[in-house]
């Protein structure tokens, strides 16, 4: 065995245990190309001196000829060392936004991410991150699109770990070559239509000509990239200021500066889990919400959710639904998951607060959603008002109005969260009571 093969085990391996606990389990994406089948083998061999669970997933996107042959292909490999191997069919929208390419990754890496796994594995090396920081650059991108890819980040409860990102792809074909190992090669690869093709077989021979060393020094580029993207989020962080509700400050925003306003915007945005905008978009945006009327409540379409202003406060609201009049039934639940909604009811027992158990036993209590004229007495003898004028005055975003749950019992609306309580069915002094929460939840 060579010194390079022996380097490349001790680099897997290096990477592997700052992560590895216990008995993790292992699962590394297998496309059968090159790259994945050295790791395959390397992890084959250090799974013998860790007790890890180790598997594979292949995932079929079904967008070349030979998909089942590289499929089987993996299978076959996996057989040989006793891996189990998991092919799972995706679908690929090839009219999706991000292009072919993009869709095909969304899709790969749904799969790769699915629960099963403590750790995902994937064989990117230095050649490929050379390529990610350029395409970012020449696209365009700002400071945390050049960063690239990282060894190790979390990724859907999993980590996800790239052990040969400082490996050039020359040695993973020497080591490849050194052990016999065989892989497929797919086509597409070699189709200069795209532009990541475009750059390794027509730019970068050339870019070796005169800086050989290119692959290295485009790493370290990502590395400086990642640390001052880094260091923006921690600014972003002190900038911001926050409501009850998690809505940033208006206020604060226009004190900060419109470089260090929008910093701090695109944190907030990344923070909820949503793409950031290019920088001319997010520049517009950062101006209506700033320059808005203190009244008018102006919203900007991020695709998959909206930026809205709310009482001198930002928020990131997610796509409403429409669900018209569906129902759920309570049936005593702590939590009630309400159905294709981004809202869930928690019920937490308050003594002298809330609905009055004692009212509720043997009753059904159906959860609606507002369709209009509703009304509703928050107090004995008083008057029973809109819910336009109740939902005003306890804050209720306008958002999220149409979709806030109504309790109801037969007919009679007995309860609306965070507004309060039918005074018939109010809990007094050491009467057993439910507080009940709207709040966001996971929609199903």
């Amino acid at each position: 065995m060579n010194a390079k093969s022996t380097t490349l085990l001790s680099v897997a391996r290096d990477a592997l245990d700052k992560h590895l606990a216990g008995a993790a389990r292992v699962r590394l994406g297998l496309s059968g190309g090159l790259d994945s089948v050295v790791l395959l083998h390397l992890l084959g061999r250090l799974q013998r001196e860790n007790a890890f669970g180790l598997s594979a997933m292949h995932v079929h996107h079904g967008l070349s000829p030979d998909a089942d042959a590289w499929a089987a292909h993996c299978q076959a490999l996996c057989l040989q060392i006793g891996v189990p191997c998991e092919v799972v069919r995706v679908t690929v929208d090839r009219r999706h936004p991000q292009g072919l390419e993009g869709a095909a990754r969304i899709e790969r890496y749904r799969a790769l991410s699915a629960p099963g796994a403590d750790i995902l594995v994937t064989a990117h090396h230095q050649d490929d991150q050379a390529e990610t920081v350029l395409l970012a650059l020449l696209r365009g991108g700002g400071m945390r699109a050049a960063a690239a890819m990282p060894g190790a980040r979390g990724r859907s409860g999993m980590y996800h770990l790239r052990p040969l990102l400082d490996v050039p792809r020359s040695e993973l074909e020497a080591y490849a070559r050194e052990h016999y190992l065989t892989w497929v090669d797919d086509e597409s690869n070699f189709d200069a239509v795209f532009r990541r093709n475009a750059l390794r077989h027509a730019v970068f021979p050339v870019l070796e000509k005169h800086f050989p060393d290119y692959r290295r020094r485009l790493a370290v580029a990502a590395a400086s990239f990642a640390e001052a993207a880094a260091l923006l989020d921690q600014l972003a962080e002190q900038d911001a200021s926050f409501d009850a509700a998690g809505g940033l400050s208006c206020e604060r925003l226009a004190a900060l500066g419109e470089a260090r306003a929008r910093n701090a915007l695109a944190w907030f945005i990344r923070r909820a889990g949503v793409s950031v905008p290019p920088p001319r978009r997010l520049r517009e945006a950062l101006r209506q919400l700033l320059g808005a009327a203190r009244q008018s409540q102006p919203a900007i379409s991020l695709g998959q959710a909206s930026l809205r202003r709310y009482h001198d406060h930002i928020y990131v609201v997610p796509a409403v639904p429409t669900l018209g009049q569906a129902r759920w039934i309570w049936r005593g639940e702590t939590v009630l998951p309400l159905t294709g909604s981004p809202l869930q009811l928690k019920f937490e027992p308050m003594p002298g607060q809330g609905l009055k158990q004692a009212k509720l036993a043997g009753r059904v209590i159906s959860v609606r959603l507002r369709q209009g004229g509703e009304r509703l007495a928050l107090r004995r003898g008083g008057p029973a008002r809109s819910l336009k004028n109740l939902f005003q005055e306890a804050g209720v975003p306008p958002w999220w109005r149409s979709l806030w749950p109504l309790l109801w019992v037969d007919e009679t609306l007995v309860a609306v969260p965070g507004v309060g309580v039918h005074p018939d069915w109010q809990a007094h002094g050491d009467e057993a009571g439910l507080r009940i929460l709207a709040e966001e939840g996971a929609a199903s």
